[in-house]
């Protein structure tokens, strides 16, 4: 029981230096890191507090019949995200590999929401035949497709590689939602033209972005790294999210497509560790430490604000946090770097597994 405890003492403190790190290198001066932690809403409305229902109460009036897939919608964020698109009429499409956890969020969603039209595809980002094989079955379905959320999320602690040969957190966060947006992006540009309703596609990141310097941030090293980082690589894949975020924003303005894409922060959200270990130490450590954490509504807020409200209709190669846009780091926004990745990136998955142009 002392060693439990000593355990989770140790854990939440941890907890806390991170989230507080990450805090202060988020918010750019004092200010912010009050708003940040009183919940104070910025321009948008909403801030840190915020749900996702509450962030989408005013999109009672969207477009009906819209189509979402959401990946990581098995747990999380990411259930919470399916959840609430659902509850406001979304059709959500679930790419899973664990098939019987998909199957309990799709009972959760329509015991909340009856109406509820869920599907299930089978899914492992990590892989590319997976993916195509989830992208050749979706296509097939025949159905519009409105909303892509790139939400799954993977932290390899120990270095490990991918079916592909690549290193997993990389592959997983980065290279599978790059492939998976590819070879839907045809048919999302398609609804848009069809039914006068912009898509939108949200690529979930986060700020531990800013940790990556621009000497660590190498292609070749990043598939295939020398020396394993677990922090570093999971950085490194977020960075590439909004790089991805910003290129293709610049691409689907030049060909006129009524698609945005943006990246967002969720946040870092509550764990459930310590739920089953009550005290008087333990409680207060807790509570200390939550005032610093999102739970999974809020941390599934900015998400589902980005993806239906009005208020970011057009606004696309943004990067958000807290349902606020605020500016990410200055390799994040390094067009020749962002450029660099994307090329490197298309012609790995042409080598690999695809046609497509350079």
């Amino acid at each position: 029981m002392l060693k439990t405890s000593i355990y989770i003492f140790v854990y939440i403190f941890g907890v806390i230096a991170l989230v507080w790190r990450v805090v202060i290198r988020c918010k750019q001066n004092m200010k912010g890191t009050v708003r940040y932690l009183a919940g104070i809403a910025g321009q948008s409305g909403y801030g840190s507090k915020s749900t996702a229902e509450q962030v989408t109460q005013d999109c009672s009036s969207l477009p009906p019949h819209l189509t979402a897939i959401v990946t990581g919608a098995t747990s999380g964020i990411g259930a919470e995200t399916a959840r609430v698109l659902a509850k406001r009429g979304v059709r959500i499409v679930i790419p899973a590999r664990d098939l019987r956890k998909a199957s309990q969020v799709k009972e959760n969603i329509q015991r909340e929401t009856p109406n509820a039209e869920i599907i299930i595809l089978e899914i492992d980002l990590s892989s590319f035949a997976s993916i195509r094989k989830f992208c050749s079955e979706f296509l097939s379905l025949d159905i519009p497709l409105n909303i892509l959320i790139n939400n799954a999320g993977k932290f390899s602690h120990k270095l490990e590689f991918s079916e592909d040969k690549f290193e997993m957190t990389f592959a997983t966060n980065y290279l599978g939602h790059f492939l998976l947006t590819e070879l839907v992006l045809e048919k999302m540009i398609e609804t848009a033209k069809q039914t006068g309703v912009e898509g939108r596609i949200v690529n979930v990141s986060s700020v531990i972005h800013g940790w990556v310097k621009k000497d660590h941030f190498s292609f070749n090293g990043m598939l295939q790294p020398k020396y394993y980082n677990a922090t570093r690589a999971y950085a490194q894949s977020k960075l590439a999210n909004i790089m991805h975020a910003n290129q293709l924003a610049k691409q689907l303005k030049a060909m006129n497509a009524n698609v945005t894409i943006n990246a967002v922060h969720p946040g870092i959200v509550k764990t459930g560790i310590i739920r089953d270990h009550k005290g008087v130490i333990t409680d207060s450590i807790f509570f200390i430490a939550s005032k610093f954490l999102k739970t999974t509504s809020q941390g599934a807020s900015t998400t589902c604000y980005v993806a239906l409200s009005p208020k970011t209709k057009g606004v696309t190669g943004r990067y958000f946090a807290d349902c606020n846009e605020i500016r990410c780091s200055l390799l994040a926004n390094d067009d020749s770097e962002a450029h660099k990745l994307w090329k490197q990136t298309r012609a790995l998955i042409h080598k690999r597994c695809l046609r497509v142009q350079l």
